[in-house]
């Protein structure tokens, strides 16, 4: 016992500013756990540790709001988008990574520039774009650009594909494949981490949007996503910053799922992309 606890203290010390991160990344989960189960009363105010233990909150949650709605809501947001995503973005980054063409430096550059802009830049003829096509109200105008492709997406994955050998593309060739072909039969099944990471991206990120259906499904209830029904908890005097919190941990449920599953080609996407530049 004298042992352990020796090592313990040891492995402590040696790991004291990754202790210290750590417990400054968990303090805010914390706290949003141990507000979702105190009393609307004690809720926002000075005391850190629930008197009474109100595990209710959760079922409250689907009580006051049809969270099964949004949450289906938001999984259409989430895979929609993907899936568009990654038929357009897959493309252009094989096209930028192993298509010699003129100009090709530049379309790239102009990726990373449109990264570089923000999206309230665009916000307002986007709008009366989508309005005027009468599409506002709904969760289309956050989906449908996927299919003109994603700036992030595409540079992420032209840099997983710098890291495969290109010999594999010019075999293929040989054996008289087709740019196509060469992508869907060689090049995609060894990019599939890279892939799975740029999925995750964007799926964590429409899930999370809220700046998106704010704008263009705020007065639409149906089409709302968990992301913006969480906003519905503010009363017009107060909060019950309770049921906030447990809807919050509810919302991030599917997330923390998704990348446990997927954690290990997630990590190895991510480490591998930007080997090469």
């Amino acid at each position: 016992m004298r042992n352990r606890r020796r090592s313990a203290l040891v492995f402590v010390a040696d790991h004291t500013v990754f202790v210290a991160l750590a417990a400054a990344f968990l303090a805010p989960l914390v706290f949003i756990v141990l507000t979702s189960l105190m009393s609307a009363q004690q809720a926002g105010t000075a005391f850190s540790w629930p008197t009474e233990w109100h595990w209710d909150n959760f079922t409250q949650v689907f009580d006051k709001l049809p969270m099964l709605k949004y949450f289906g809501n938001s999984f259409i947001y989430g895979i929609l988008a993907t899936l568009f995503m990654l038929a357009s973005s897959v493309p252009a980054a094989y096209a930028l990574a192993r298509i010699r063409f003129r100009g090709s430096g530049v379309f790239f550059l102009g990726i990373i520039a449109m990264m570089l802009l923000p999206p309230q830049v665009t916000s307002v003829p986007l709008y009366v774009m989508w309005s005027n096509l009468g599409l506002t109200g709904s969760l289309w105008p956050l989906i449908l650009p996927n299919l003109l492709g994603d700036a992030f997406s595409i540079f992420l994955l032209r840099q997983f594909l710098l890291t495969i050998p290109k010999e594999y593309t010019e075999a293929a060739r040989i054996d008289g494949c087709g740019e196509w072909r060469t992508l869907w039969k060689v090049i995609l099944p060894m990019a599939k981490p890279g892939v799975a990471a740029t999925s995750i991206f964007l799926f964590f990120h429409s899930w999370n949007d809220y700046y998106g259906p704010l704008l263009y499904t705020s007065e639409n209830e149906s089409a709302w996503p968990v992301s913006y029904a969480l906003a519905q908890f503010r009363g017009a005097r107060s909060v019950d910053w309770n049921l906030t919190m447990a809807a919050t941990l509810i919302a991030m449920v599917p997330v923390v799922l998704v990348f446990f599953f997927a954690q290990r080609v997630f990590v190895q996407g991510v480490t591998l992309t930007g080997v090469k530049g």
